[in-house]
This record gives C-alpha cells, structure tokens and sequence, in this order.
C-alpha cells in the first residue's frame, strides 16, 4: 500500500493529508498563526516559529508512525514574506529531518485552482491567514493568478474588528488584482471558505461533505460579516465548526 502524507504550513494553520492507495484517509488541523504580528513586523515571531515548528513536526512524526513513505511539507505566505522565513524551516528541519518548501504566491494560487477544479473552468479565491490567492482557469488553461498580502490574520492584527478600515483594506487589494477574467463558477477554497461554510449551514460538527459545494450568497457573506465582528475572540472561539 501507498501511503503519504502532505503538510500545509498556512499563515493561520497546520494541516495534514494522509493518503494511501490514492485515498485520503484522514485531515488533521491545528491553529499555531505563524504569521501573527506580520502586519506591524517584518520578521516571523520567536513563539510563533516554535509552535508552528513543532505543529509540524507532530505531524510529521504521526505519518510516519502510520508507515508514510513520503511525507512533503510546504508552508505559504507567512513564510515567504517574512524576512526570517528560512529561520522557521531550519527549526523544522531541526525537529524532525523534514524539509519545507517555500511556495510562491503564483505556485499557490496554481496548485489551488487545479486541486480544488481539477480539468473544469472557474475561478478559485483562496483566503488565507497572510495572503488571498485568485485564479481563473479557461478552455483548461491557467490564465490568471496572483496573489495579494491580505488575510484573516493580517486583519486581525492590523484592523481588529474595525469593519471601516477592513472594507477599506479590502477595496486596496480588489484593486491590486486589476482585472479578473469574468467567470460564472466561482469557488472559495481554504480554511476561511470552509469555516464561513460551515458557520452558514449551522454545523454543530465539521462535515466535509456538506461544507464542500455549499452556496454562500453576498448577503449572506455580509450577514456572517456582522455577526463575527460583534463577537469577542472568545465567543468566536465557542461557535461550532469555527476551527473546522
């Protein structure tokens, strides 16, 4: 049997895939926010480099005491936009043997539209904790993709919950990404998507399969806006679903 393991190192997240004979087995989170303070910082945070470190080689130990041949590891735009970015892959490469590949924005918003589309046209928006990728696929080719330093954790750090200046942000990174191609199928990927999914469908527990597909109208999107703003971090933290 066939059985590797991939590990997203995000901004916001860890995420393990554990896969054998082409099907995934299981997913694995944890929160460790390597790019907390990248807003104000241009340098990744001693404690956010130790945990996320060590997030990843959990992981990493995990899916080979489950008899993973290879295990790959890729982090994304806290890593790459940090100035000690290669001081967080030389600490995992110190726990666990394990080497981490920084990915480019572009590499990420490529290998975004083609997991999440496969063969199909659309448009992917991937929101991550440091950065957004957007991607269009036409006639089966990649014709857009860029990415943009905007994210849940750089707003939060930056912005709070001062929704003037995060819409304000918002408008500053739509216009940075200059023209989109127009597309009818639209999709939101990532673990922002999947938690403001999961939050719209009221899931008392993570179901991928009803997270996967699921329509989040404007409104609605505006709605949930409103309703995680005037909401403590403690309270979030209480909602169902929320770290799914």
């Amino acid at each position: 049997m066939e059985k590797f393991a991939v590990i997203d190192i995000g901004s916001n997240s860890v995420r393990l895939m554990f896969v054998a004979n082409g099907k995934v087995l299981y997913k694995r989170l944890q929160t460790t926010r390597l790019g907390e303070g990248l807003a104000a910082s241009a340098f990744l945070n001693t404690d956010a480099i130790e945990r996320t470190a060590r997030a990843v080689a959990d992981f990493c130990f995990a899916a080979k005491t489950e008899g993973a041949e290879i295990v790959a590891a890729f982090a994304t735009a806290a890593a790459r936009s940090a100035e000690n970015g290669a001081q967080f892959t030389a600490r995992v490469k110190e726990l666990c043997d394990l080497e981490v590949e920084i990915v480019s924005g572009e590499t990420e918003a490529e290998l975004g539209i083609v997991g999440a589309l496969g063969n199909c046209d659309g448009v992917i928006a991937d929101m991550g904790g440091a950065s957004t990728e957007i991607a269009c696929k036409k006639d089966g080719e990649i014709i857009y993709r860029k990415s943009v330093d905007i994210g849940v954790v750089r707003i939060k750090d930056e912005y709070g919950t001062d929704r003037a200046k995060i819409a304000a942000a918002a408008k500053r990174a739509a216009l940075a990404y200059g023209q989109v191609p127009a597309c009818k199928r639209v999709c939101g990927i990532g673990g922002t998507a999947t938690t403001l999914a999961a939050i719209a469908l009221g899931l008392q527990e993570y179901d991928a399969e009803k997270v996967t597909g699921a329509v989040i109208t404007a409104q609605k999107m505006d709605e949930l806006a409103s309703e995680l703003l005037a909401k403590t971090p403690a309270q979030i933290a209480q909602i169902p679903c929320v770290f799914g």
